[in-house]
């Protein structure tokens, strides 16, 4: 129990730091069900980590799934997946002891040189330039967009074309300009998917669900 300078008393759960996401998840639960709100039970994990991360519950009906997309996921995650996003702050976000586990990795094309150089001779952006080197990566790929609507539409391009097949795609570029679109064609890619609908997202959202893909696959419980 504390008391502020206004004289205003709050309650504090005493919660241990190890507990503390345990906790939260509680939380999302016992809200889910206070909104009467249902989640299919293969999608949860997926879902509930986009609401423990953003604080926001609009993901329990935002985000569409294709048919298998999260056992799909995991699939490629245990055959050694390489997650290809396009934002750092993605990547740093996945989980690195768990790709490890699994024997995966993920990578993020945005600083490097060639695709700077192409992007510039092409004049595109430097994340269509990305989804196009990620056409030369071996093995089972997993898209994970969480910025650039430009990199799905050009993915889809790269589809289409059969120069790439991704195992799974996770879209969930946030903003305004070409975003609601660009989604949409994704999930007529014919390719599984996971995307967050409307201008919701981002490159926190693509690694939350990179994340609960990889704790599923690995036996992790949270």
């Amino acid at each position: 129990m504390t008391t502020n300078e206004h004289g205003l008393t709050h309650q504090l759960e005493n919660v241990l730091p190890r507990d503390i996401e345990k906790r939260s998840m509680e939380i999302i639960d016992e809200e889910l069900t206070r909104r009467g709100i249902h989640i299919d039970a293969r999608n949860a994990a997926v879902i509930k980590r986009c609401i423990h991360t953003s604080a926001d519950f609009e993901y329990a009906w935002t985000l569409a799934f294709s048919e298998g997309a999260v056992d799909k996921g995991i699939e490629a995650l245990k055959a050694g997946a390489t997650i290809v996003t396009d934002t750092r702050m993605a990547f740093s976000g996945v989980s690195k002891p768990a790709l490890k586990k699994l024997g995966g990795s993920v990578e993020c094309y945005m600083s490097d040189e060639d695709v700077a150089a192409a992007a510039k001779a092409n004049g595109t952006t430097r994340a269509v330039a990305c989804m196009e080197k990620a056409c030369e990566v071996e093995g089972p790929v997993i898209i994970a967009v969480g910025n650039a609507p430009t990199a799905l539409v050009r993915l889809d391009e790269l589809i289409r074309e059969g120069r790439i097949n991704p195992a799974l795609m996770i879209g969930v570029p946030v903003g305004f300009v070409n975003v609601v679109v660009s989604k949409e064609i994704i999930m007529e890619s014919g390719v599984p998917y996971i995307v967050a609908t409307g201008r919701k997202g981002g490159s926190n959202i693509a690694a939350c669900i990179c994340n609960a893909l990889l704790y599923e696959a690995t036996g992790r419980t949270l």
